[in-house]
């Protein structure tokens, strides 16, 4: 792994595409919670799903947009050539190697999920299509991480991918939530509905949550190839070590939201457990960023097994 300039473009703009993509997944869930009440032109709950629908769009559209440059970046490093001359070598990488094709997958998702999220109606298809294609995107994204050194068919891959979605759930409701849908709940007019939405938030991101850590030690013992030595000596292992700490802290925070603040806001539905609910989340989501740009670099980097030869 050589630390320069397109590495480090390479690892921003595939912590970019990590961010924008939970906050498409988490976005689109928040407004199909919200879409019932939202959708009225009087509702309490209208300006947080008006939120969500355009936190989805801009994530969406975000995404597309990194995806791009982090393969002109990806094309440059493959090739040995400065960015501007990798323009021409796109074609290649897109035609000829697997980090074509997997990208192309995922591309091909972000821009089935821009124009899904796009679309003024809220039918079964749109929505068929939109969740067809976060599925793309993320066996895209796990493709072209080091799951794909076992093939393109493999459990690997399939754990890889699985591991990608239920983090963008987790992570994007976090994300969307805690930075801006749930705030536009803060109102007393609204507090039923924010109650609601945040007993959803906080039992869907359970579930995630078990399976996250589930196909994470999957994700781990792989990387390490079975050996605590390689996550302690390798710098692939001491990124990874930071990424579990944050995952810890999201974690702690997330719990003290389920087992404290939500009770008490449900007991007593005033502003002030509200407000403490919410800046929980906050700093909830500034945790789940940080895991998004230890797993952009841990993609970015040497495997600990293969470090240590």
């Amino acid at each position: 792994m050589r630390v320069d300039g397109l590495w480090i473009g390479q690892v921003a703009m595939a912590a970019l595409t990590n961010v924008a993509f939970a906050f498409a997944v988490g976005s689109a869930l928040l407004g199909a919670w919200l879409a019932k009440d939202g959708i009225q032109t009087v509702s309490p709950a209208r300006a947080a799903w008006l939120r969500a629908q355009r936190s989805l769009v801009t994530g969406a559209t975000v995404l597309v947009l990194a995806d791009v440059v982090w393969l002109l970046y990806q094309s440059a490093s493959m090739s040995g050539v400065g960015l501007p001359e990798a323009i021409g070598i796109v074609p290649t990488v897109l035609s000829q190697t697997h980090v074509g094709y997997a990208w192309s997958l995922a591309f091909g998702g972000a821009v089935v999920l821009l124009l899904t999220s796009l679309a003024g109606h809220q039918g079964t298809l749109r929505n068929a299509l939109l969740w067809l294609a976060v599925i793309a995107v993320a066996a895209g994204k796990a493709s072209l991480g080091h799951a794909a050194d076992a093939g393109p068919a493999s459990a690997a891959i399939g754990m890889h991918t699985l591991h990608v979605l239920v983090t963008s759930v987790w992570g994007g409701l976090v994300l969307a939530g805690g930075l801006g849908v749930v705030p536009a709940l803060g109102t007393s007019t609204a507090r039923g509905v924010m109650i609601r939405t945040a007993g959803q938030l906080s039992n869907v991101s359970l579930v995630a949550v078990v399976f996250v850590l589930l196909t994470g030690a999957f994700n781990a013992a792989r990387g390490a190839g079975g050996s605590f030595e390689a996550i302690e000596v390798s710098t692939w292992g001491h990124i990874l070590t930071l990424k579990l700490i944050l995952v810890a802290l999201a974690l702690v925070l997330g719990g003290l939201n389920r087992v404290s603040a939500l009770p008490r806001l449900r007991r007593t539905a005033s502003t002030m457990d509200a407000h403490t609910f919410t800046n929980v989340l906050y700093l909830e989501a500034l945790a789940m960023l940080g895991v998004f740009v230890a797993a952009a670099v841990l993609a970015h980097s040497i495997p600990g097994f293969a470090a240590l030869g």
